[in-house]
């Protein structure tokens, strides 16, 4: 089964990500903050990374920065997550190495749009 780690400091977004992602089919794994990610990601690399841009701690780029560095680190497919509708925020995340990104709030529509984009769905 396919996994996928949700990094989102809210618990609201962790849930409700989580109902959906878990409706697609994937084994789902949370964290709180970019910190905790990378320890995920260090001891199991998932296949896809739901990632919040604004944490505290460290943020979504630190955390994109850090991943893409791990051994096998370049594998997950990373759909970042923001209420920020700014093309320059957008472009500071897919070039730092983020996939895709989705907008707050989403619905499983969107999420598996986003999934098919990548090539997990």
């Amino acid at each position: 089964m396919r996994t996928f780690l949700i990094v989102d400091d809210s618990a609201v977004i962790r849930k409700v990500a989580r109902r959906i992602i878990e409706g697609l089919g994937f084994r789902v794994a949370e964290a709180e903050d970019g910190r905790e990610a990378v320890e995920q990601c260090r001891s199991a690399m998932p296949d896809a990374v739901l990632l919040d841009w604004n944490m505290p701690h460290m943020d979504g780029y630190e955390f994109l920065r850090a991943l893409r560095r791990l051994p096998e680190g370049d594998h997950p497919k990373v759909l970042f997550c923001t209420i920020e509708n700014d093309v320059a925020s957008i472009a500071r995340a897919l070039h730092a190495g983020a996939d895709e990104y989705i907008m707050k709030p989403f619905d499983k529509d969107i999420m598996t749009a986003k999934l098919q984009a990548v090539g997990l769905a």
